[in-house]
């Protein structure tokens, strides 16, 4: 099913988890009064929608949601998604229903596009986040995507748990030399055909890669910061369409086949189908090899003049039925306890929001101590990191993408 959020395309499918909508409503939990949330909290069974694609992102939030459980009497039940764009049907379904309360949806992972379309259309609780404990010990000065979501001031509507950098990764016992910029890779194919893909749009990791080339290819990316219906959005992307005309035959099975998603990406890698891949975090690649899901000679690595990066949110419904056990486990993703598991490789692998010296001093030794594996990048080694465009230009290269290239799943 296909809805139309004020403007924005959306494909509605079903979430991995059956969710009964409960009948009374949670009122709106005093931010500022912490105890009161933490009272309101206790007892409450928060859904939380998050994608469900990664197994060891899965394991993570079980970890999460046994701490919420026993240290504040909060139930945690993941709904695994194929595609977050499914929660905010949801919530759009039950508001156009007339469900302003007791919401099947209490809290949801999502960022870009999809907060851009909540926010759009008042279907978000808050302003919240900013006024809990946890985020006293967020970045924000170091990492302003934390309150900027896409270029979308976020307004204390979510709450951010996770950093994210794209980068590329490769198999040091294959090659010995990688292609660093969106020409280079093109020429690289050229001689290695059917060795790279990427995930089918509009699977987040292949919109992403959309976005990569187009940032680069652009003449000016500035553009890309400001709403793709305020430009000549055609000229914009007469680029990207040029450069895939040339790629797409040389992508693995010639374009005409694509993975799900970025654990698939990992597969073929291991199983010596493509070459190249790539991540959001390259302390993700470490996990891997960690898990001996990928060989030890995996490396990472950056294009020359910088990959996209951006923080990833949480954030809860207008008419959530629990909204304060929502909020507290919001707060705990943002802890420095949470956050130094979420970026060991052997948990995860995600990079903190959270600002070194504002940490604990016993805080800031484990994070100092954490061994990020061998196939994460250092902060020096991770280069530029570009800004994500405006979210209007995600929602107009999928759909653009679709009518070219796109395959039935």
């Amino acid at each position: 099913m296909r809805v139309f959020l004020a403007g924005l395309s959306i494909v509605a499918g079903l979430a991995t988890a059956a969710v009964t909508i409960p009948a009374k409503a949670d009122p709106a939990p005093d931010i500022g009064n912490w105890q009161s949330v933490l009272d309101q909290a206790r007892g409450q069974t928060v859904y939380w929608h998050a994608w469900g694609g990664e197994p060891r992102i899965n394991d993570y939030i079980a970890w999460a949601g046994a701490q919420v459980q026993e240290r504040y009497g909060v139930n945690v039940v993941q709904v695994k998604l194929s595609d977050t764009a499914d929660a905010v049907a949801k919530v759009l379904s039950e508001k156009t229903a007339g469900v302003d309360d007791g919401g099947a949806v209490d809290m949801i992972w999502l960022n870009g596009e999809n907060f851009a379309a909540m926010k759009r259309n008042d279907l978000l609780f808050g302003p919240w986040a900013e006024q809990t404990p946890n985020f006293a010990y967020v970045d924000v000065e170091g990492k302003p995507t934390v309150i900027n979501d896409f270029t979308i001031p976020t307004m204390g509507l979510e709450a951010p748990w996770g950093m994210a950098q794209v980068s590329f990764y490769y198999d040091t016992a294959r090659l010995d030399s990688v292609p660093k910029s969106a020409q280079e890779l093109l020429e690289w194919l050229v001689k290695h055909p059917g060795r790279f893909t990427y995930p089918q749009p509009p699977n987040y990791m292949g919109s992403t890669f959309l976005k990569q080339i187009l940032t680069e290819l652009v003449e000016d990316p500035k553009v890309l910061q400001q709403p793709a219906n305020q430009v000549d959005a055609e000229k914009v992307l007469a680029p990207l369409w040029g450069y895939l005309e040339d790629l797409q035959p040389l992508l693995w099975r010639n374009g005409q086949a694509y993975p799900q998603n970025g654990a698939s990406l990992r597969t073929m890698m291991a199983d010596n189908e493509i070459d190249i891949a790539f991540s959001f975090s390259s302390g993700e690649v470490s996990s891997a090899i960690e898990a001996m899901e990928l060989p030890d000679t995996v490396r990472s690595y950056v294009f020359d003049n910088g990959t996209l990066g951006n923080t990833n949110f949480v954030a809860i419904p207008y008419n959530a039925s629990a909204k304060a056990g929502a909020v507290v486990l919001a707060d705990f993703l943002m802890s420095p306890e949470a956050q130094l598991r979420k970026q060991d490789p052997q948990y995860w692998g995600a990079d903190t929001v959270l600002a070194m010296d504002k940490l604990p001093a016993d805080m800031q030794k484990a994070f100092a101590d954490l061994d990020l594996g061998i196939a994460s990048l250092s902060p020096s080694e991770r280069g530029t990191v570009l800004p994500e465009p405006h979210p209007s230009w995600m929602e107009l290269v999928e759909t653009e993408w679709q009518k070219r290239y796109g395959v039935a799943e």
